[in-house]
């Protein structure tokens, strides 16, 4: 596996992937395009994808895709705070704090220690970007409660949950369908905290 900064060449297998993985038009080019925008900060990229090891070409010909995984990672500044967001209880002020947007592993590779090579990559990204600590809302329905697990065993820490954050009444991009709730969602959002050394 290589683990490497995302480029917009590889927008088309990280959509699919997000979409596969998080529900229908949970990504797509134009929201793509924005967030890799918000990512750069001081000319250093702090999304990352992770690779296959073998050819593009080989992968291609048997139609499987490259991209086993992606990590989006706002630069601090770069980001709105929003109400799903609460920075009277974070541990550095909202100019220091990075958003990670986004971790996600092709179903069949998750488990292998590859989110956590990305989540690093972005770590380190960031903090050479100016970032103090980094927040993210983890989805707490995710299989097993993996996406919280990871996390805290990251060093992250809890802050508030978040019950609907996702719902199409409640967010502004009411396009996304949830692959658990459908285009209702009711999953719960775990804003947690994850200060840097």
């Amino acid at each position: 596996m290589i683990i490497r900064a995302l480029t917009p060449d590889d927008f088309q297998q990280v959509i699919e992937l997000g979409n596969s993985v998080h529900g229908e038009d949970y990504l797509d080019v134009d929201s793509l395009k924005k967030i890799y925008q918000m990512g750069i900060k001081n000319n250093i990229n702090a999304h990352f994808i992770a690779e296959s090891e073998q050819s593009s070409q080989a992968i291609t010909a048997n139609n499987q895709t490259s991209i086993i995984g992606f990590r989006l990672t706002y630069a601090a500044g770069q980001w709105p705070v929003d109400k799903w967001c609460t920075p009277t209880e974070w541990p550095v002020s909202v100019k220091d704090m990075c958003y990670f947007k986004c971790n996600t592993v092709t179903e069949s590779l998750r488990g292998k220690g590859i989110g956590s090579k990305l989540l690093q990559a972005s770590i380190q990204a960031v903090k050479a970007q100016g970032a103090k600590a980094g927040v993210s809302h983890l989805w707490q329905q995710s299989p097993n409660n993996s996406a919280v697990n990871y996390f805290t065993h990251a060093g992250g820490k809890l802050i508030k949950l978040h019950p609907s954050r996702w719902n199409q009444q409640s967010d502004e991009t009411n396009d996304y369908i949830c692959v658990l709730c459908g285009d209702d969602c009711h999953c719960t959002a775990c804003e947690m905290v994850l200060e840097f050394d």
